[in-house]
């Protein structure tokens, strides 16, 4: 493999509170080794339109405690086509990038994948997503984040529900993955989640009106991941199931939506988002390709951006169990 010299960062799909943290590590990692770093704005759509700037250690000051990306970013149906990679491609030969690095979700990592295959170049992924779902590592960038943002909001929807004899439904994100909705639940006292990974199972719904809304309490919370690209699912889904077949319960929606993006990160995701930049600079010195870097039991791991993206990640089993006994 040629020797590095330059290498190109990139934040890609949806963003992430942490982002900006990888994007300095990164960035610094980088020039201590000696290399240089071109900026590339908007995800592969800058790369296809040569949206690249020259990154010094000024331009990540102050940026370690932003929410979203300084790069900036946006979903390219371009880059999905050919012609579109070959365009990206001749982005990279005029700025004598070497190395790409890429900070997204599942969708931005398969497409580094395609990209690395067929013009050969190293790339590095960094888990960036509030969803959690990318295998081989135990957290991704945003999610502890996200989590926080959702407990605050369930926290101050629960001094209303307190005051009303009803069923909120509060839908967070994570179309495929429950992680947030298990785990707010969880930290939020809620009486039931309702996520993806349960959908093969009994009937969720009935199964929580079936263990009875407890008559000391005069309200319920139950959070719900939120509704598959069929329609079917989320918050309002529930809602207009629990009218329809349970008319004695009133109930009530709140989508928390992007609000679960955004804000200042937590200590968790600056550190996790430091330790990946470093380690992904780490990777490329020793000759790593098409790989996501990851973290399992507090140490970094190399996991092969196949198996990151093609794998599902499995919750754990015990994080059900454990609200299902708290929620009596």
């Amino acid at each position: 493999m040629a020797r590095i010299k330059t290498i190109g960062v990139l934040t890609s799909g949806g963003d992430a509170p942490g982002m900006n943290a990888a994007i300095r590590a990164v960035t610094r990692a980088a020039i201590y080794n000696g290399w240089a770093v071109k900026g590339i704005l908007k995800g592969y759509e800058g790369l296809i339109h040569n949206e690249v700037k020259d990154f010094t250690t000024e331009s990540v000051s102050g940026t370690i405690n932003r929410g979203g990306t300084i790069l900036r970013t946006a979903r390219s149906k371009e880059f999905m086509t050919e012609e579109g990679r070959a365009k990206a491609y001749e982005t990279i030969k005029a700025n004598a990038i070497d190395a790409l690095i890429v900070i997204g979700g599942n969708g931005s990592l398969a497409g580094a994948q395609l990209f690395a295959q067929e013009y050969d170049i190293p790339v590095v992924g960094l888990p960036g997503t509030i969803d959690n779902d990318l295998y081989g590592t135990d957290t991704t960038i945003g999610y502890d984040t996200a989590l926080n943002t959702i407990m605050d909001c369930v926290d101050k929807i629960r001094d209303t529900a307190n005051s009303h004899n009803r069923i909120f439904f509060v839908e967070v994100m994570g179309r495929d993955a429950g992680f947030l909705a298990q785990n707010a639940a969880i930290a939020t006292g809620a009486e039931a989640a309702i996520i993806p990974e349960d959908r093969t199972d009994v009937d969720q719904l009935a199964t929580f009106i079936g263990r009875g809304v407890r008559k000391s309490k005069n309200s319920s919370i139950v959070l719900v991941s939120e509704s598959k690209k069929d329609g079917t699912g989320g918050a309002q889904y529930y809602a207009d199931r629990l009218l329809k077949e349970y008319p004695e319960y009133e109930a009530r929606v709140t989508i928390l939506g992007h609000l679960q993006r955004g804000g200042s990160p937590t200590a968790q995701d600056r550190i996790l988002s430091s330790r990946l930049g470093v380690a992904a600079i780490e990777a490329l010195k020793d000759g790593q390709r098409n790989i996501m870097i990851g973290v399992k039991d507090d140490k970094i791991v190399y996991v092969p951006i196949n198996k990151a993206i093609h794998i599902d990640k499995p919750i754990d089993k015990e994080l059900i169990n454990v609200l299902n006994v708290l929620s009596i």
